[in-house]
């Protein structure tokens, strides 16, 4: 079986055929892939979020499908509709392209509640509904989403249910002066985005994730995991002294989240075993969304990745 450094090298040299720099959300993205976990992607426009997710489509070898989430989309847009067929007189399921192994959906935040829900139980329970039958969805299957942090204007935001479910919450931030004069000298000499070839599969990465649920956690990292994801809820409590910024902490699943998610991590690294460095590495990811702000803390422009950040330097980190 391959490693985990060979595994991510291939990839990486693929996806980098398409994408300069951005190192650290490549690598989240494919601990993702091998955690099995959907994430949510939020920067600024053309930081090259959709060019990312569709380059990782192709290096992986899966169908890819992608969504232009909008105010107007309903439902069977997503998932798909029944369809008359007039020579049979029956309705026959018409798939909609929520139908692939890995689905690219573009600005979540503009379709309305209707939408979200049907996105909601795909990425849960990984089926949807058409007519009342339930399909199952191809295997694997994640959602990559993207969203705009700054314009607000016919967005709706999402359902603390929905970003819940997504493993983690990548921020793409600009690229560096270096990479950004790539790109300049890379454009003015391609005139068309370089085709990709498939560096993995859909079946690899299935055969993958057995590798990933062999690195040990040991007790005292367990507990330590434990501690960061319960030290939020106790930040959310009332009364326990202080300015409260928190109406409530990260759920069960941030626990679950920080567990597989910092296995995924290690195999990656080559380790055989999770540390508390890559529990700490992954922490804002998997926390800083699943956080609630209180009035306080938005009025005092207290981030979540602040409040990760203290829960992180005020917990005590285990030996081993």
């Amino acid at each position: 079986m391959i490693s985990g450094p060979a595994w991510s090298e291939k990839l990486r040299s693929e996806i980098g055929k398409a994408v300069i720099g951005q190192d650290v959300v490549i690598e989240r993205l494919l601990v993702a892939l091998l955690a099995n976990g959907h994430v949510l992607l939020e920067g600024m426009p053309g930081l090259a979020k959709t060019l990312l997710v569709k380059s990782l489509g192709s290096a992986l070898g899966v169908q890819f499908e992608r969504i232009q989430f909008t105010p107007d989309l309903l439902p069977s847009d997503v998932v798909g509709t029944m369809i008359f067929q007039p020579k049979t007189g029956e309705f026959t399921a018409h798939r909609g392209p929520i139908f692939a192994n890995l689905v690219l959906a573009d600005e979540i935040n503009r379709a309305p509640a209707k939408v979200q829900s049907a996105l909601l139980e795909a990425m849960q329970e990984r089926q949807v509904t058409i007519g009342g039958q339930t399909h199952p969805l191809p295997k694997p299957f994640f959602v990559m989403a993207t969203q705009n942090p700054v314009e607000q204007e016919g967005t709706y935001p999402l359902p603390e249910a929905q970003t819940d479910r997504f493993l983690f919450k990548l921020i793409v931030d600009y690229p560096s002066p270096a990479e950004e004069s790539t790109m300049m000298q890379r454009w003015g000499q391609v005139t068309k985005q370089p085709e990709l070839s498939a560096a993995s599969s859909g079946e690899e990465l299935l055969t993958l994730r057995g590798a990933v649920d062999g690195i040990h956690v040991s007790p005292a990292v367990q507990g330590y995991i434990l501690a960061l994801v319960r030290a939020t809820r106790a930040l959310a409590e009332p009364g326990n002294g202080g300015k409260r910024y928190l109406n409530f902490g990260a759920s069960p699943r941030a626990s679950l989240a920080l567990y597989q998610s910092s296995r995924a991590l290690a195999w990656l690294r080559g380790l055989d075993y999770v540390t508390p460095a890559l529990v700490q590495e992954l922490a804002p990811e998997v926390m800083r969304h699943r956080l609630g702000l209180t009035y306080e803390a938005e009025a005092e422009e207290v981030s979540p990745d602040q409040i990760v950040t203290q829960v992180v330097t005020q917990t005590p980190v285990p030996a081993n």
